[in-house]
């Protein structure tokens, strides 16, 4: 039986790979960057980096990571975090661009942008989260409970509200998070952002 445990240190392979495959709205992106390692250095790795206490995997009864949930209690000091300390580690390995050319450079300008008070849904709702699941685990229960797991958490804190946003193209997700008590928020193109209190 599976069950949800916290993050360890060990788990950062399986996280990434994860996240690639689950990060074309929510099919297998690999090969859509020139550089799979992209999707994980912005989306995952740097939330059990800063905050590994709120970060949750769903473990399988196997002992493989098959899902997770990571995030913040503070948007905007995670966000000049990221900018100040995270990010410029990879400024030789991926350069800004200067223009969006490709999809490789439209999540590197929004990492490139990354910063306190870019993201207009932090005051509103302080704390976000990623979270992804491999299709083995999906349509069991394992989201609502890694919401829920994090939520409790954030909770504990005193946070009160948190966030999210999914490609607008991954209606299922948006169907998902409606259920789970989220809210649509006005969004960037392409792009639904979702919040609730708790």
């Amino acid at each position: 039986m599976a069950r949800i445990r916290p993050f360890r240190a060990g788990d950062e392979p399986a996280l990434a790979e994860i996240c690639l495959r689950t990060a074309d709205a929510g099919a297998d992106a690999s090969g859509l960057f020139a550089d799979d390692d992209l999707w994980a250095e912005v989306f995952v790795l740097p939330y059990v980096e800063r905050h590994p206490d709120l970060a949750f995997v769903v473990e399988t009864d196997d002992g493989r990571v098959a899902g997770y949930v990571v995030g913040t209690d503070d948007t905007p000091a995670f966000e000049d975090w990221f900018a100040g300390h995270w990010w410029p580690r990879f400024a030789q390995r991926w350069p800004q661009p200067d223009v969006e050319r490709t999809r490789q450079d439209g999540s590197l300008i929004y990492a490139y942008g990354r910063r306190a008070g870019a993201d207009p849904y932090g005051e509103a709702y302080p704390a976000h989260l990623h979270i992804d699941l491999l299709p083995e685990v999906q349509g069991q229960g394992w989201g609502r409970r890694l919401i829920q797991t994090l939520g409790d958490a954030l909770g504990e804190r005193g946070v009160s509200g948190m966030h999210l946003a999914t490609d607008a193209r991954n209606t299922g997700a948006a169907a998902f998070y409606t259920r789970l008590g989220f809210t649509r928020l006005d969004s960037h193109p392409g792009v639904q952002a979702f919040g609730r209190y708790p």
